[in-house]
């Protein structure tokens, strides 16, 4: 799940610099620019939720941690981690696209 917060921090720095450029060249449009940098902080959000959702899961002294239980929770880790990951990085590339394309801002 540290996949989700790898995409969210990679997304937020994109979209960031994407929106610090804006700052500069087009200030009437930074509030337009800030969605992508709210949702790539979402994708964070999904990945501690499901940190959370796992590690109530988890407790040795209660029932034996079988092998089936650990690829269970790493397959479900890897279901939230990968689509956050490229979910991160595909929202920094439309903030790019968005920035240069649409509102004519070059960096």
């Amino acid at each position: 799940m540290e996949m989700t917060r790898m995409g969210a921090a990679y997304g937020t720095a994109k979209s960031g610099i994407g929106m610090a450029s804006m700052g500069v060249m087009r200030p009437e449009l930074v509030m337009k620019s800030i969605v992508p940098v709210v949702m790539v902080g979402v994708l964070g959000i999904y990945g501690l939720i499901s940190d959370v959702i796992i590690n109530t899961g988890i407790n040795p002294k209660a029932k034996s941690y079988y092998l089936f239980d650990g690829y269970a929770h790493f397959s479900s880790g890897l279901a939230c981690g990968l689509p956050g990951l490229s979910a991160g990085i595909w929202l920094s590339l439309v903030m790019l696209v968005l920035v240069r394309g649409v509102f004519g801002v070059a960096f």
